[in-house]
């Protein structure tokens, strides 16, 4: 299988970007969007000036608990910028779910709260609620994870996205919301252990 394929197969449809979009990012925006790959591994993530996205990071079944997605967290964080990623909220008939955000939540990730993000699937035409987690090296506020969450949705998100698909993704202030009292649990509280 190649990366692609391995991504494919253990994200869901409605997160996935075409592999047509993401050789795209890696040709046309190689200075931002980078793919680091291993037999055990695929990690896609955009490096910008302020802060890091994870986009994807797959870790073999069978080389999962050895360390290796702690690995590659630490040589993120290293970079010492924030990193944001987006996780679907717990879904208990996928026990995948859960044990992403096991893993992030040992890593260190908090769960911005105030941050709604919902986007329409190209692939499904269904809406996609997500949740934003983040590290950060300097405890930045959400505030500005929301504002470095709008850059990375219209740099890497819809990066030529009417091209590459026919249709266009919602505009970012349609998909992003900030609001500190949004009522929202934090999703790793909740976690059973």
């Amino acid at each position: 299988m190649n990366w692609y394929e391995k991504l494919n197969k253990y994200f869901p449809v409605e997160e996935m970007k075409s592999k047509k979009h993401m050789e795209m990012l890696l040709e046309e925006k190689g200075d931002v969007y980078y793919k680091d790959e291993s037999d055990k591994h695929v990690l896609m993530y955009a490096e910008f000036d302020t802060f890091l996205f994870i986009d994807y990071l797959w870790v073999s079944a069978k080389t999962r608990g050895q360390g290796i997605g702690h690995k590659l967290i630490e040589k993120l964080k290293a970079k010492n910028k924030p990193i944001i990623l987006e996780v679907e909220p717990v879904d208990y008939e996928d026990s995948d779910t859960e044990k992403r955000l096991h893993f992030y939540n040992r890593e260190g990730f908090r769960h911005a709260q105030a941050i709604g993000y919902t986007r329409r699937s190209l692939a499904t035409n269904e809406d996609t609620p997500m949740e934003i987690l983040y590290w950060s090296p300097n405890d930045e506020s959400e505030d500005f994870i929301y504002e470095q969450m709008k850059k990375m949705y219209e740099d890497i998100h819809t990066y030529k996205d009417e091209e590459i698909y026919g249709k266009a993704y919602q505009g970012v202030d349609e998909v992003l919301t900030y609001d500190k009292n949004r009522s929202s649990a934090n999703i790793l509280d909740n976690l059973k252990s």
